[in-house]
């Protein structure tokens, strides 16, 4: 038996030509409209007797299978199902060949269900899969009774040729990653089921009962439609196509068990069939992919077939993710009614009354420290040092399980047992009456409503016992693990990945009532930590997505969250040595626990922090003053600017954000932040035309000249007495607000030497793009070969802690001396300047500018590599480590803000956190710490090269 893909191609005949084959061969006439269909060509007619179907069969179509169909039509609508009759031609035939202008293909008509395709249901949850699955299991079950022979053509769905299908056609994925992907998937997916391929029972099937196929009336009453795919294959193959629409979803898991429950109310699968379900649901989206592109590579005009692509891809891509072997368990439990089981204790594990210390081994544990739990063997240490007995904890997400570069929710990190080190010789007992048999790796007590596994124990009996009966002793340094699950041979997982964590509670359930101790982890919410921030912080204080993840820690360039799942961070410039820096994390201890005040009391970090700051500073700027933020650092340099000069006009450029406090708002001009900022500035400030080579008013590296003769029209409008009330100019060196973008070759040294002619002074806003970032350059201005007079800079000062500084001349410091004292609480405290100083021992012991550069490059050249590839990315911008990814809908560089808040979407699932930024929301933001390595990085354009390809 072959399978023929390409025989597959829609029929090429018109709405026009099917009107008139109903016309004249059914005698019905009416309103004509297609309707969509992988293969065949269908078109609803509004006839005056009642809507019907004209359905006109692709080329391969043997009649014999049609007449099956129409067998399983009478069959399904006496055991009650709700199906379409086939309407006999005015010959008395219900199937008639039909000659087309490009070829003869068999046509038939039938009713036309009436209803709202279940697949647009709004709200669609877990009630309406379990509709699929229970309607899919009726339809199993009453066509067991249809005899029809195996047809001589394979179809692509069967998905007993599913390897094969894919083999054929998986040329039509382009992209080589994808192809990779759909190859390795359905390898392993293969591998699975060759094993169980001769116990799996055949019999004819629907073959396609999903969302997609069902149609729901007023009444509630369902409908199956569209049997274009009968065929006789395995059994579980009905299971398989419901559950695989499932993955085309939000909360893909829920739904797909709930379709599997309503499925096994109907059909009594066995245990080969429990077992090949998930591998085979696997196969079935690398069937829908791989024949999704084919068929738009063969057929171009078919807009079903291309609209569906982007949903088979992404329940694909879902499906491939998940770990089989759990997947395999909760098939076998939801539908064997195995997911709720009872051990009603009468006595206990342990002895009564035994102290006994609790482990922590949580994403907050203080017992966990700088990147030791990625360290094998990590949690029996911790376990050992606690003394005496000690235990961890059950339904705790585990650090010491996570991974890094992984995709979200694929981490098994959710512990379904409990493991101690008990005393010497402490005896262990049956906490209800069972039956103990041997294991391999301890032993098993086998109750009514529950097993109990103990491992690390040898069994001091078998068989039945009562409860209190002694089932074996423990020895000091054995680590023994206990775990209940449901009454059945095959055992839980003892670490779990989080996205059905409320199931797994049920399935392994707390065991400290048959331990004797309190062994359960307080349950962390984050929906209801998000609800609590919502009542109560400012929602102009906004957070990072609509779902967002809890993060509660973090190591170099990683975050994590309270399910233990992490994320490489390519956000966060805050923190530019990474998270949880042991030698910053020791300066601050160390500091706090010796003194912490004010800056105007004399300490040696003050000292050190400005003198370090002050060489690193060009030849002339040493002197310095530290505060809080960026936000006032930047409105002190204005300060400063006004008071040097003794003016009080601001030149600054558009589509910049320098801070929220009053002075720096009102030189912030990016409407990404603040969209009424243009119409809403000072009459103190004079805006510039933003120097943006990339999509500004003039293009291109070479374009300053342009630039600047603009700024000298404008100043040239202002008239002598204008020109002489300006203090200078605040600007970025790069566009940080708009995602990296470099200014034009020569712009800010032609800027500079234009304020200065005036009198100006000159402030270079630093704040997120200094301090190293760029690898070839540790200040921004560097980069364009010009030398302010005020430097800005915070963020990375403090890598989190409150500390930004203003580094200025002489003359400017003294000027403002003339107003008055300066002091800030935060910035120049002990603990922030002690903070500071181990930055600064960060970035030179560690290398992190030179990384930065090296890096960094890597970083720029994979993106523009993306670039070639993808169309929508228009420009990538910045160097170092401080890069923008600019999406766009055309050539034109049309923004792409909704594409980008969805592959931000897309990326987070993948363990990346990016944002969007600039004036549009179009422009990812790059600028992850400095210590991010080529691994991670690598992880980074993947995951971003799969987003674009999905989104």
């Amino acid at each position: 038996m072959t399978v023929d893909a390409s025989a597959g191609a829609r029929p090429e005949v018109s709405a026009a030509e099917a009107a008139a084959v109903a016309r004249e061969l059914w005698g019905l006439d009416g309103e004509v409209r297609e309707l969509g269909s992988q293969q065949d060509r269908n078109y609803r007619v509004d006839a005056a007797s009642g809507r019907v179907v004209v359905k006109i069969a692709h080329a391969a179509t043997d009649r014999r299978d049609l007449e099956a169909q129409h067998e399983a039509l009478r069959l399904l609508r006496r055991a009650g199902l709700r199906v379409p009759s086939a309407v006999a031609a005015r010959d008395g035939e219900h199937i008639v060949p039909v000659g087309f202008a490009r070829g003869p293909h068999l046509v038939r008509v039938l009713e036309y269900v009436d209803g709202e395709p279940l697949i647009e249901t709004a709200g669609y949850g877990e009630a309406e899969a379990a509709l699929v699955g229970d309607t899919a299991g009726r339809v199993a079950a009453a066509l067991a009774a249809l005899d029809v022979e195996p047809s001589a053509y394979a179809s692509q769905w069967d998905i007993r040729e599913g390897s094969r299908v894919v083999d054929d056609l998986i040329d039509a994925v382009t992209d080589p990653a994808r192809r990779a992907l759909v190859r390795a998937a359905t390898d392993s997916a293969a591998a699975r089921v060759a094993s169980l391929a001769d116990l799996l029972p055949p019999q004819p099937i629907h073959a396609d009962v999903t969302d997609d196929n069902l149609v729901r009336d007023s009444d509630g009453r369902v409908g199956v439609i569209d049997f274009g795919d009968l065929m006789v294959t395995w059994r579980v193959a009905e299971l398989v196509a419901a559950s695989a629409c499932a993955y085309m979803r939000d909360e893909p898991d829920a739904l797909f068990l709930a379709t599997v429950r309503g499925f096994a109310a109907h059909v009594a699968l066995t245990d080969a069939e429990l077992d090949a379900l998930w591998p085979l649901v696997v196969l079935r989206c690398a069937v829908l992919v791989v024949s999704g592109e084919h068929q738009v590579a063969l057929d171009g005009d078919n807009d079903y077939a291309d609209e569906r692509r982007g949903a088979e891809w992404r329940a694909f891509a879902a499906a491939a993710a998940r770990d089989a072997g759990e997947m395999a368990y909760l098939v076998r439990a939801v539908a064997r009614g195995l997911d709720d089981p009872r051990a009603d204790a009468t006595a206990t594990l342990l002895p009564a009354g035994i102290a006994a210390a609790s482990v922590d081994l949580s994403v907050t544990s203080d017992a966990l420290a700088a990147g030791d739990w990625l360290e094998p063997g990590i949690e029996e240490r911790v376990l050992r040092a606690a003394g005496g007995l000690a235990h961890t904890r059950w339904g705790e997400f585990r650090l010491t399980r996570t991974r890094l570069l992984a995709p979200r929710g694929t981490a098994a990190t959710l512990a379904l047992g409990v493991d101690l080190v008990a005393p010497q010789g402490c005896t262990l007992a049956a906490p209800f009456a069972g039956r103990v048999v041997a294991t391999r790796t301890g032993l098993a007590l086998h109750g009514d409503d529950a097993t109990l596994w103990v491992d690390g124990v040898a069994p001091f009996v078998l068989g039945e016992v009562a409860p209190g009966a002694r089932l074996g002793d423990a020895s000091w340094g054995d680590v023994v693990h206990v775990q209940l699950g449901p009454a059945d041979d095959r055992r839980p997982p003892a670490c779990v990945t989080p996205r059905l964590a409320d199931l797994w509670r049920r399935i392994s359930p707390d065991p400290s009532r048959v331990l004797g101790v309190a062994a359960s982890a307080p349950v962390i919410a984050p929906a209801d930590t998000l609800a609590r921030r919502d009542a109560h912080v400012a929602a102009a204080q906004e957070h990072y997505y609509s779902r967002p993840p809890q993060i509660e820690r973090g190591w170099r360039e990683h975050l994590i969250d309270t399910e233990a799942q992490t994320y490489v961070d390519v956000v966060n410039n805050v923190t530019i040595a990474g998270h949880a820096h042991p030698g910053i994390v020791d300066a601050a201890a160390r500091q706090w626990t010796l003194l912490n005040t004010n800056s105007r009391f004399h300490y040696a970090a003050i000292a050190e922090l400005s003198e370090r700051l002050a060489a690193l500073a060009p030849a002339g700027l040493d002197r310095v003053f530290l505060v809080n933020s960026g936000s006032e650092a930047v409105d002190l340099a204005l300060r400063l600017a006004f008071t040097a000069t003794g003016r009080g006009r601001i030149l600054a450029a558009r589509e910049a954000y320098h801070g929220w406090t009053i002075g720096s708002d009102a030189v912030s001009t990016s409407i990404g932040d603040n969209p009424r900022a243009l119409e809403t500035r000072p009459d103190w400030v004079e805006l510039l035309d933003a120097p943006n080579p990339v999509r500004g008013t003039y293009r291109g590296r070479g374009s300053a000249a342009a630039y600047l003769a603009d700024v000298d029209a404008r100043l040239d409008a202002l008239g002598a007495d204008g020109r002489a009330q300006f203090a200078g100019v605040v600007i970025e060196p790069i566009f940080g607000n708009g995602g990296g973008v470099l200014l034009p070759d020569g712009y800010l040294a032609g800027l500079y030497e234009r304020v200065r002619a005036l009198g100006g002074v000159c402030i270079s806003d630093e704040v997120q793009v200094g301090y190293g970032r760029l690898g070839a350059h540790f200040w921004g201005f560097e980069q364009q070969g010009a030398v302010p007079d005020v430097i800005a800079v915070a963020k990375a000062m403090g890598n989190g802690q409150p500390l930004g500084a203003v580094i200025t001349t002489a003359a400017i410091a003294e000027a403002f001396e003339q107003e008055g004292s300066f002091f800030s609480s935060a910035g120049g405290s002990p603990v922030s300047a002690r903070v500071g100083v181990a930055v600064l021992d960060a970035l030179r012991d560690d290398d992190l500018q030179g990384n930065a550069q090296r890096v960094g490059a890597l970083f720029g050249d994979a993106l523009r590599a993306l670039g070639t590839r993808h169309p929508s990315i228009g420009a990538v911008h910045g160097m170092g480590l401080y890069l923008g990814v600019e999406l766009v809908v055309d050539a034109d560089l049309t923004p792409a803000p909704e594409l980008a808040r969805r592959v931000c979407d897309l990326l987070l699932d993948d363990g990346c956190i990016v944002q969007p930024t600039g004036d549009h929301k179009n422009v990812l933001k790059i600028k992850p710490p400095l210590c991010i390595t080529a691994e991670s990085v690598a992880w980074v354009v993947a995951a971003l090269d799969r987003a674009l390809a999905a989104a």
